[in-house]
């Protein structure tokens, strides 16, 4: 399996619903990538001088992260496609 370097952390995309609250169902070309995700596997914390600083979130926990994150990387990993990003490019856990 992968194992993030630093504060990286591994994650998979949720799909967010395809129809709105009025029935309206939004085609694959209108919709927006989601920007929530189950996380997969994470780093072991950035350094701070000689100091790791700890990671707040753990695999298996569900999180928002920002739309445009600066440092996310789509990859593919056994056929699968997840996003790798920043620890800093998550706005919370759900």
């Amino acid at each position: 399996m992968f194992k993030p370097l630093h504060n990286y952390v591994l994650l998979e995309r949720i799909e967010e619903e395809s129809k709105t609250a009025g029935g309206i169902i939004i085609p694959d070309n209108a919709k927006e990538k989601p920007s929530r995700g189950k996380v997969i596997a994470v780093g072991d914390g950035a350094f701070d001088g000689d100091d790791r600083i700890p990671m707040s979130v753990k695999a298996g926990d569900t999180v928002l992260f920002a739309k445009w994150a600066a440092s996310a990387n789509e990859v593919k990993i056994d056929g699968k496609d997840y996003v790798l990003i920043k620890e800093t490019d998550i706005l919370g856990i759900l």
